[in-house]
């Protein structure tokens, strides 16, 4: 029996290294963002600074192991066989909790996941040993921490509301003062903003970098003998105000002197400073656990007593963490940082929804962000009511945005936000961590520094009337995902903990293979997911400023909507004929896939009809016209795809033989019809299109004669209403996807022989 808590131990250590690497994918939003999303630095730049503030981070990082020790629950209460099953249920629930959330590209609060686990897990073993004992539920505030757990709670709420505000507040301000023409300032406010940001981020870097660390409880002589984490706390204003000035006048000689660009210097070292704070106090969030359970195994292995008598009092001292597992850990972090493709996608969540201009939507609105917006207008046309004109009109000039030609390759090159908001970013998340450090409030770092980044695109009218009610919507569905973070990682960590409790080995054994295989499956969902935006038949948006262009990039499109088309109406025929209910949902997928496909098309006409050089502006009727004969097209089928499922999904009377049989038909023509438009379009022989154009007659009569046998197979001998009305609408969806298809072609056919052929005649000729 001892052998199992041996393996346990091996079996935590395994899972703190998988911990590490879901854990830097989630919180590397959090240093990472601001850099990203400004392009003030390149990629390979910011990884680098980020890197050397994990690794610095990380090695001074031994105080904060408290937490998982102490910090949620009274070690003295509970025997050494207990610790154990609550440290393993914790760090299954936390792997589990946070690749979830980075498979959905979620940012959350690896702090409050640790702490809530910690609490469920402890919660749920007292109420074990309270009933066993025969005692009562109001016993269990014996075994918890409860100043801390509502102190902790507090901070959640405190931190949403005052990050948001403060944010908001400073970038308002910010611009007011330096316009989004901020590079044609005088050198001197480029340096008092660089110095005061630089004052604030290192005044971060001490806080939140030193507090916790031995060096913290050091002394010298040149500060009157006073420990450091003393001094920085109690001479805030002397330290601040020559900060102030030192960084003020290093700003201005990288200005004047060495012409450096001071943003980019505050974003690099506001990213460091984050990352360093990542690493030094949220390390504890994914080692701290299993590096308390080694300790404990320690203890008692040393003491010879039996599992189940050895008291844990050894938890509530201070033991040092070996400096060799801090490295090691920090080695894991930088590595993940670099290679996993998660951060990335998690980190695109928050740029999207700060995104200066209009991005690629990942949240519908709702109820709630309908009702916030429309609420803020009435505030705006309220305070335009009390604010004189002129004000107005001057606040409104300093807000103003820099004209900038509007393509769509250039707009896929332009930042998420410009540096100034970067620096705000870093800075205000800086200030605000620092000021919760000094009053020892539990604020989140993943909390303050999403929160700062929306309130500063509020501030920055990033959200304008196109995207504010989903950008709001998105803000509330991560916020949302915050708090039931805390109710699910309490929940599961409870019910993990009694399952191992009486389940004991064998348990931990289902329980670790279990993970492994939803770890697998989560990799595996999120690889299928990356690879669908990479997809050989994806359709792209036009990229030429030409008509000749246009017709050329369109044909590839026009192509790969024919062939998935074509296997889509299949899918559905097939699908009635066999009632296969799976089969048919998913090919509701891949034509909602489709669908949402030819919509960012339609989404992108704006920036196509923008690009296009002066003597070509007549592509855009002719590209308006193909995206709206691809919409029709995409409608039928899904309308096909949604009522073949729900015909065999509601488990209504199959289709009669005849039936089935006349559908294959029809199936069987259009395949014919669509493989050869495929065929044209990828050849590039558009001439082919007029041979079937000069068929359509044939295949549009089929349909017809298929819709008259119905008819009159209803009045004699059809007894089904149901089956009588999924028949029609599938002639119906059918001739209408067959115009929608012919009127695409005959519409590439007119352009490419008006536009095309006699400039090739021409060139040939000369």
């Amino acid at each position: 029996m001892d052998n199992i808590y041996l393996l346990i131990v091996i079996a935590l250590a395994a899972l703190a290294i998988a911990d590490l690497v879901v854990g830097v994918s989630n919180d590397a939003v959090n240093f990472l963002n601001s850099a990203i999303g400004s392009k003030a630095i390149s990629f390979r730049t910011i990884m680098i600074v980020a890197s050397v503030g994990i690794a610095c981070g990380a090695i001074f990082s031994s105080g904060m192991m408290e937490v998982a020790r102490k910090g949620i629950f009274n070690p003295g209460e509970f025997y050494f066989n207990e610790i154990m099953f609550i440290f393993m249920a914790v760090m299954i629930t936390d792997i589990l909790l946070l690749d979830f959330f980075n498979t959905l590209g979620l940012p959350t609060s690896t702090t409050v996941s640790i702490v809530f686990e910690l609490l469920g897990a402890a919660v749920a073993m007292s109420m074990i040993k309270i009933f066993a004992d025969g005692g009562t539920l109001g016993q269990v505030v014996d075994y918890i921490n409860t100043a801390k757990a509502a102190e902790i709670i507090s901070g959640i709420l405190l931190s949403v509301v005052v990050a948001f505000t403060i944010g908001a507040l400073v970038q308002w301000v910010s611009r007011l003062l330096l316009t989004f023409d901020f590079e044609r300032k005088a050198k001197w406010v480029g340096a008092l903003f660089g110095g005061m940001a630089l004052t604030a981020i290192n005044y971060f870097i001490f806080m939140k970098g030193i507090k916790g660390t031995p060096f913290a409880d050091q002394s010298f002589d040149i500060i009157g003998g006073m420990k450091i984490i003393n001094f920085l706390e109690s001479q805030v204003l002397l330290i601040v105000s020559v900060s102030l000035i030192f960084w003020f006048l290093f700003s201005l000689a990288l200005i004047k002197i060495f012409k450096i660009n001071i943003y980019k210097v505050v974003i690099g070292v506001g990213t460091f400073a984050l990352a360093l704070a990542f690493a030094g106090n949220d390390l504890v969030n994914f080692i701290g656990v299993p590096i308390a359970a080694y300790q404990s195994y320690v203890a008692w292995a040393a003491s010879g007593v039996e599992a189940t008598e050895f008291s844990m009092n050894v938890l509530a001292t201070k033991v040092p963490t070996p400096t060799i597992l801090l490295f090691l850990s920090g080695l894991v972090m930088v590595v993940t940082l670099w290679l996993s493709k998660k951060a990335r996608y998690v980190a695109d969540t928050e740029i999207n929804l700060a995104r200066e201009g209009e991005a690629k939507e990942r949240f519908n609105p709702n109820f709630l962000s309908r009702s916030l917006v429309r609420f803020a207008m009435l505030s705006g046309q309220y305070t335009a009511a009390v604010l004189p004109q002129p004000v107005q009109k001057r606040i409104e000039n300093r807000f103003t945005k820099p004209v900038i030609k509007l393509t769509k390759g250039k707009k896929h090159e332009l930042p998420a936000f410009d540096m100034v908001r970067a620096a705000v970013n870093l800075m205000v998340a800086g200030i605000l961590i620092s000021i919760a450090t000094s009053y020892k409030l539990p604020l989140s770092t993943t909390y303050v520094t999403f929160m700062v980044a929306m309130g500063t695109s509020l501030a920055d009218r990033a959200w304008g009337s196109e995207s504010a009610v989903y950008r709001v919507a998105g803000v509330l569905n991560v916020i949302g995902g915050w708090f039931m973070t805390a109710i699910i990682a309490f929940l599961a960590a409870g019910t993990i903990l009694t399952i191992i409790s009486f389940g004991k080995g064998a348990a931990i054994a289902v329980l670790l293979f279990a993970a492994v295989l939803l770890l697998a499956r989560n990799y595996i969902s999120y690889k299928k997911k990356s690879s669908e935006g990479r997809a050989e038949d994806s359709i792209q948006r036009a990229e030429s400023s030409s008509i000749q262009g246009v017709i050329e990039e369109s044909a590839k499109n026009i192509s790969n909507v024919v062939k998935r088309s074509n296997k889509i109406y299949t899918n559905s025929i097939n699908g009635l004929a066999k009632q296969d209910l799976d089969h048919l949902k998913k090919n509701k997928k891949q034509v909602a896939k489709l669908s949402a496909e030819v919509e960012d098309l339609r989404d992108s006409i704006f920036y196509f009809i923008k690009n296009l050089d002066e003597g070509s502006v007549g592509a855009s009727n002719f590209y308006i016209n193909i995206l709206g004969y691809l919409t029709d097209m995409t409608q039928s089928l899904e309308y096909i795809a949604k009522v073949s499922h729900k015909h065999v999904h509601n488990n209504h009377k199959k289709l009669k033989y005849n039936q089935i049989k006349e559908l294959k038909e029809i199936d069987q023509k259009l395949d014919e019809v669509l493989s050869a438009t495929k065929a044209a379009f990828d050849d590039r022989s558009f001439d082919r299109i007029g041979k079937i154009l000069a068929g359509k007659h044939e295949l549009f009569e089929m349909v017809s004669q298929k819709i008259e046998t119905q008819v009159a197979r209803t009045r004699t001998e059809e007894s089904s209403p149901k089956n009588t009305t999924l028949y029609f609408s599938l002639l119906l969806e059918t001739r209408d996807l067959m115009n929608a298809t012919m009127n695409l072609l005959d519409l590439y056919y007119k352009e490419y022989d008006e536009t095309v052929t006699p400039a090739y005649i021409e060139d040939k000729n000369n």
